[in-house]
């Protein structure tokens, strides 16, 4: 896989003879991302499971979130693969809304699910990733394992940090979230690894309409917080994502 040949260091001049035709390839990753998703309007970016079994709760709660966020008029970008990525691009093709998928070269997955309308494929992690901030409004996270704990916490950081705009992070399931919550309030915080006031950035709800309730208000605060048109940067033109 491109990403392991990249990161596995396999002795001095490696660069010198290989790595400068590896940045070539990274940059049309990042040509590509830019040029398919330059127009595709506001979005949310959906993460979840590729391990959640369709007709599982889990599942359902994904083909609810990407029909509501649909009727909302958002777009739905997911990581196109199985499982809760599936279920979040069924339901935004149900509701009649663009449906997304960010695919990624693994080898234990088969490429975009059949319900992604506009598919990337990337062989670099980091290019996807960048997709995933760059062009939504906000992110609804499904339970899910290491991968959607990785985009949960980029999220988090990226926010906390400053380096993207206040953007709404809205955990589903309460039931499945609470213990990660409950263990970051009484260790991390209790240690001083983490303020207060880092778990504000996220909300824990069961109920997808009110997930993308919060979404849709949150977006709507960040981007028009003197009640001018939702969305738009001085002069008229729509603020892009950082």
């Amino acid at each position: 896989m491109s990403d392991q040949t990249l990161l596995d260091t396999k002795g001095p001049g490696q660069f010198v003879h290989t790595d400068p035709w590896r940045v070539l390839r990274i940059q049309s990753e990042f040509v590509e991302g830019f040029g398919a998703l330059a127009d595709l309007g506001p979005a949310v970016s959906v993460f979840g499971s590729a391990r959640t079994q369709p007709g599982s709760l889990n599942y359902e709660l994904g083909v609810e979130v990407g029909r509501k966020l649909a009727e909302a008029g958002l777009a739905v970008i997911t990581g196109g693969g199985p499982g809760s990525m599936e279920a979040a691009n069924k339901g935004a093709v149900q509701g009649n809304g663009v449906s997304v998928g960010l695919g990624i070269e693994l080898p234990f997955e088969q490429g975009l699910n059949q319900w992604v309308d506009l598919g990337i494929n990337f062989r670099y992690f980091f290019a996807r990733k960048t997709m995933f901030v760059k062009y939504a409004q906000g992110f609804i996270v499904l339970p899910g394992g290491l991968g959607t704990l990785d985009e949960l916490f980029e999220a988090m950081v990226l926010v906390q940090t400053g380096k993207v705009t206040s953007f709404p992070i809205v955990l589903i399931g309460t039931a499945f979230w609470s213990p990660m919550l409950e263990w970051i309030q009484t260790t991390l915080v209790a240690e001083g690894m983490v303020a207060e006031q880092d778990l504000d950035l996220v909300q824990v709800v069961d109920d997808p309409a009110l997930a993308v309730e919060l979404i849709v208000e949150g977006a709507a605060r960040h981007h028009n917080p003197s009640g001018n048109n939702p969305g738009a940067a001085p002069g008229g033109e729509t603020a892009p994502n950082a």
